[in-house]
């Protein structure tokens, strides 16, 4: 774990952002108060209506099956499931017995599975045989003493079983205790390292996020949907701890097709929150998209990915309420504009620190914080001593500015890391996998920018004497025979004969980054489907 200094820990205990509330606390106290509260999924293969008090009984029943079974306080328990009733009560439950809960997006492939997993060392693994691209991988659980099957058809054998029979009878009552600052979370995040990394949160980070998020948001949002994978970490508090908190009722979606989407907007009411811009954008110019929609988007929060002012100015535009927020999975909330910023802050700067957040700039405008939501640190103890000094400082990666008044705007990322639709993607492993193909002498992966998503993947090659340039079409059939996550894999394709380099040799990326950029408006390769350029 990280150095806290016992400054910050009676700093925050006494300004109360640190209680002795634990996770399972806020659950059970949001539960019971807030019977009636809908809990719905939208989905065309698992749906689900039902509210806070059927989806406690339940909670607790699992709770009391895990707690015959010998999971308690400190247990690991991981869950790869889409946005459905399972993977609530899952996460539910694990608060009730103060387990510690890993939640894995349901997307993710093979490899980036094979190392969490083995990362986590789960005492439970809750999931499905398939969803989608998702597969069940029987040899990777071959470890873990208890994997529970949902929605399995088929008989299971060994230490399989189907979920609804880790229901017990009779639910559990109250919750086990446990110490609030201990760990309640793992949350595994692609970025500048080769795996995922993990992420450590404690009961009192997690309850402290989910207050101030709670706190920032404006009045009248609406019944919000939840498209976000709740194995995502914004997702997961974003639909199973701000809702049960506020008493709000939950909406999950688990595909996001825009005009199914469309539909439920216009038949139920919902609305969208925001997240990264993909999800609003999305909508907007989905042919079905009419002005009536427009009323449901009063409120949109984007985050998640670069923000494009095109993209916020189009929204205000059209009369809906915009603000930006920055932050990671380590330190979940840096900046944010409150309902009260002047409009221009609003839209083009990332805010100013939210309460109780600490920031500065290195020499070279890396930015530091830290704050009661900061995360204890990684699985990885060198990766912890890395980005943590003694003093409780996060080292960010991102390069930004602040204005006069405090606010800051984000220019840039240290780190080579490409945010497509809220997701982190290592450029250094997708170089990797590109450098097994055999063509490929050399290949530089940045980050491009993307109107739907923010930023995809481009892939720059320099191809070995006497091979061929592989098409679009073979690298994706490479990437998926090795495993890796759909949403890695390069969706444009450039090839050079030789990389901008400094004396030394070393790659110029951020050359290189300027080049994809110029070829792009160029309009040389905008899309995924645009034959392969050369730059």
């Amino acid at each position: 774990m990280r150095i806290i200094p016992p400054e910050l820990v009676e700093r925050y205990e006494r300004e109360g952002w640190w209680t002795r509330e634990t996770l399972g606390d806020l659950v059970a106290n949001g539960l019971r108060d807030n019977p009636q509260a809908e809990f719905c999924v939208h989905s065309a293969v698992r749906p689900y209506s039902g509210t806070f008090a059927d989806m406690e009984r339940d909670a607790r029943r699992l709770a009391a099956g895990l707690r015959s079974r010998g999971i308690g306080p400190g247990d690991v328990v991981a869950l790869q499931l889409p946005n459905w009733r399972e993977a609530a009560l899952t996460f539910w439950a694990s608060a009730l017995l103060g387990a510690v809960i890993v939640p894995i997006v349901h997307f993710y492939g093979r490899k980036e599975l094979s190392h969490i997993l083995a990362t986590a060392a789960p005492r439970v693994f809750i999931t499905t045989a398939q969803f989608g691209r998702m597969r069940y991988q029987q040899d990777l659980c071959a470890d873990i003493p208890l994997v529970g099957m949902v929605g399995a058809a088929d008989e299971l054998s060994g230490h399989e079983q189907h979920f609804d029979d880790l229901l017990a009878d009779e639910p559990m009552d109250g919750t086990m205790a446990t110490d609030p600052a201990a760990p309640a979370l793992i949350a595994f995040t692609s970025g500048t390292t080769r795996d995922p990394k993990g992420v450590i949160h404690s009961h009192q980070t997690l309850s402290c996020e989910t207050r101030q998020l709670l706190a920032n948001y404006p009045p009248g949002r609406g019944r919000q949907l939840t498209a976000t994978p709740v194995g995502h970490f914004i997702g997961m508090i974003g639909a199973l701890l701000i809702p049960v908190l506020e008493g709000a009722p939950v909406d999950l979606c688990d595909v996001w097709d825009p005009g199914k989407v469309l539909e439920l907007i216009e038949q139920d009411g919902l609305s969208i929150g925001g997240g990264p811009p993909f999800f609003v954008t999305s909508l907007l110019d989905h042919p079905d998209c009419r002005p009536e929609h427009l009323k449901h988007f009063t409120t949109v929060g984007l985050g998640g990915s670069s923000v494009p002012a095109a993209v916020t100015q189009r929204l205000n535009d059209l009369g809906m309420f915009v603000f930006r927020a920055y932050g990671s999975t380590e330190h979940p909330s840096i900046t944010g504009s409150g309902p009260t910023a002047p409009e221009d802050k609003r839209l083009f700067t990332d805010g100013d620190p939210r309460p109780g957040v600490e920031i500065r700039l290195g020499p070279d405008g890396e930015i530091f914080s830290r704050g009661p939501d900061l995360c204890l640190g990684y699985t990885d103890d060198d990766l912890t001593a890395q980005s943590f000094d003694e003093d409780g400082w996060y080292r960010t990666g991102d390069i930004g500015v602040l204005d006069e008044e405090g606010y800051l705007t984000i220019t840039d990322r240290k780190a080579d890391v490409i945010i497509r639709g809220g997701e982190n993607i290592s450029a250094l492993e997708v170089e990797e996998v590109l450098l097994s193909m055999p063509a490929v002498a050399e290949a530089v992966v940045v980050a491009a920018p993307d109107a739907r998503l923010g930023e995809h993947a481009a892939a720059v090659l320099r191809i070995r004497d006497g091979a061929v340039m592989p098409t679009l079409e073979q690298v994706r059939a490479h990437f998926e025979a090795e495993g890796v996550a759909r949403q890695a894999w390069p969706e444009r394709l450039l090839e050079t004969d030789d990389f901008p380099r400094t004396a030394s040799g070393k790659v110029q990326k951020f050359r290189v980054r300027q080049l994809v950029r110029e070829a792009q408006a160029d309009g040389r390769g905008v899309i995924a489907t645009a034959p392969t350029v050369r730059i």
